[in-house]
């Protein structure tokens, strides 16, 4: 019966040790629970935050796309407006720009033809010298 009482105290003394393990694990789980109850909250405050940027961001692009819409149309009203004389000397200036190109390309085709020209008396110097 010693015996007996002996196993009994033994087991209950395992069950105490066991009982405290699991409460701490308890303990510790409600803990990173709690923490991570704070960091939710604390991402859905950030989340709120963020949608309210975005929700500005966005009446503000608005406002900008409407403010542009309005020049575009105040600009195609003004450019109605202008004479056409102004037009015509547009047109001239793109036309002179345009006789500017044409000479840059051709003192361009003319350097290339001046190289290969001196390419050819090369070749037939280095000729004549052999």
């Amino acid at each position: 019966m010693l015996n007996e009482l002996e196993s009994l105290s033994g087991n209950i003394g395992r069950l105490i040790q066991i009982s405290e393990r699991h409460n701490q694990a308890r303990a510790a789980l409600q803990e990173q629970l709690e923490l991570l109850r704070a960091d939710y909250a604390n991402v859905q405050a950030e989340l709120a935050q963020v949608r309210e940027e975005r929700d500005a961001l966005q009446s503000e692009r608005d406002s900008l796309s409407a403010k542009i819409d309005d020049a575009q149309v105040r600009l195609n009203a003004i450019l109605e407006k202008l004479p056409r004389a102004k037009s015509a000397h547009h047109a001239e200036s793109d036309n002179q720009l345009d006789l500017l190109e044409a000479d840059s390309q051709e003192a361009h085709e003319h350097a290339h033809a001046h190289a290969d020209e001196q390419e050819m008396h090369g070749e037939h110097h280095q000729g004549e010298k052999a």
